[in-house]
């Protein structure tokens, strides 16, 4: 092949039409990457199909040499794909299930903070030359304003993230963190922001100064806007941080002329606001309310063994259960954030097979913000190889209750308190819950009486068709399973 072959086909590839078509490709992998999301068979493909989809868009970015400043700037886009390589991969292959809502919301900060840093970048170094009257400053005024908006919610993202992951990880306190006058400050910090914007676009040419002010602030505002948030709205707090990093992506791909980034950003936007608001709905909640703080602390309930209303707990033993479970024709399985803990997914899985060999029927009660991710316990199910079939949603599961002889309750507990549908004074009232407390009898594992995330007691606890069987929930799952094929 001659040089000119050679050099004929580089142009080619550096075309606006060969880069535009490959965009096009990228997005399409990745949208037909995320319908395989919508079931455990296909997810794993889906994944895969969307990875290849990035990847396209990362070699047609490398392509654009043309609007880079030098060769260096290719090297350095691939020295950041390498390190990213590096820390991603060991990252995702190494993580616990329990830990995945921390990485969900790191991961989700880091791509708010990549479009705030976007913003630094584009505004030290300037954009393309205009003559627009309404930006006096040399600059494109639609470009200025998409770009100052992914700056500003891409940087709340970013720090609002490192806060949920920090409460998620335990690092901060899990119950509100307020000041006095939060809601002024938060105003103050947000006008700062959207003020030096407006400077910005009105032509300021100290640009530094000002893109500055809006990232610290809008860094400070995503601090505040977080810290005041109990631990039990934080799965909700990182599908609304999600949909912002999304809407800031996509801001930031109008700016630079990116269809993938505006494509990949408006589905994260739209998806996550569609989930925010679904979950919102499923805590009997609002997103300003969810957005004001004050729900849900690590704060400790009774440990004795009376109630909050003079009750008792009545303790049970793995042979007791055993012969409950094993005489039963309906099981159900209602799993939380304490199976999440203790690893305890697969031990389910095999008590779950001892049973149907019994000739139990077992279904799986899954609430739409039981642990602390959406989708926490289908990912953790589905893990252990539980069949997609067995999983009910908890308006499916509900009317089934009444005619369930037990329902084994595993580290639930918030999303089975019937405080919820009883006690008007309760902060959960209105929150619909699984209503185990209508089986004909219940058996909670935990590890002891302490409260779940939202810091209140349960009163099914008390309730006499209730046993609690104390111990870590893996060691007592397999111990019951051990019983029940002694049987």
């Amino acid at each position: 092949m001659s040089a000119s072959h050679i050099s004929q086909g580089t142009v080619f590839l550096q075309s606006t039409n060969f880069i535009d078509a490959a965009y096009i490709v990228a997005f399409s992998l990745l949208i037909y990457g995320m319908t395989g999301l919508t079931g455990p068979r296909t997810a794993v493909r889906g994944n895969k199909i969307a990875a290849v989809g990035m990847a396209v868009a990362v070699v047609a970015t490398l392509l654009r040499q043309h609007e880079f400043s030098g060769s260096g700037t290719v090297w350095l886009i691939l020295l950041g794909v390498v390190i990213g390589t590096a820390i991603g991969v060991p990252a995702a292959l190494k993580v616990r299930m329990t830990a995945m809502p921390q990485m969900v919301a790191i991961f989700n900060g880091v791509g708010g903070g990549a479009v705030a840093l976007i913003a630094w970048v584009e505004f030290r170094h300037g954009f393309v030359p205009t003559t627009h009257p309404l930006a006096p400053g040399g600059y494109p005024l639609r470009v200025e304003i998409f770009e100052l908006f992914g700056a500003i919610v891409g940087s709340v993202s970013f720090w609002g993230s490192n806060i949920a992951f920090g409460k998620l990880q335990e690092i901060l306190p899990g119950k509100p963190i307020k000041l006095p006058g939060q809601s002024l400050i938060n105003l103050a910090l947000l006008t700062v922001a959207v003020a030096s914007a407006v400077i910005l676009c009105a032509g300021s040419h100290s640009q530094a100064l000002f893109i500055l002010g809006i990232l610290v602030a809008a860094a400070v505002l995503g601090n505040m806007v977080v810290l005041p948030i109990g631990g039990a709205d934080m799965p909700v707090v990182i599908s609304l941080l999600n949909a912002c990093t999304g809407l800031s992506a996509a801001a930031t791909g109008l700016a630079l002329g990116n269809p993938v980034m505006i494509v990949a950003g408006m589905i994260v936007g739209a998806s996550g606001t569609i989930l925010t608001n679904q979950m919102a709905t499923a805590m009997n909640r609002t997103v300003p309310s969810i957005i004001a703080g004050g729900f849900g602390g690590a704060v400790a309930a009774p440990v004795g063994g009376a109630g909050t209303e003079g009750g008792t707990v009545r303790s049970t033993s793995a042979q007791d259960v055993a012969i409950q479970l094993s005489y039963a024709r309906l099981v159900v399985i209602a799993p939380g954030y304490g199976m999440a803990v203790a690893q305890a997914q697969h031990a389910v899985r095999e008590l779950e097979r001892a049973l149907e060999a019994k000739g139990v029927e077992v279904k799986y009660a899954i609430h739409p913000v039981a642990g602390r991710m959406p989708g926490h316990m289908n990912v953790l199910l589905a893990e252990a190889d539980v069949p997609y079939d067995l999983l009910r949603e908890m308006d499916d599961i509900n009317p089934e209750f009444p005619r369930t002889d037990v329902t084994l309750v595993i580290g639930a507990n918030d999303v089975t308190n019937p405080a919820a549908n009883t006690d008007p004074g309760s902060p959960i009232y209105g929150m619909p819950i699984l209503e185990v407390d209508k089986s004909a009898a219940v058996v909670v594992l935990k590890r002891s009486m302490a409260s779940g995330f939202a810091g209140i007691d349960n009163p099914l606890f008390y309730d006499p068709k209730t046993s609690l069987l104390f111990g870590d929930a893996k060691a007592s799952v397999t111990e019951i399973t051990a019983e029940v094929q002694a049987l």
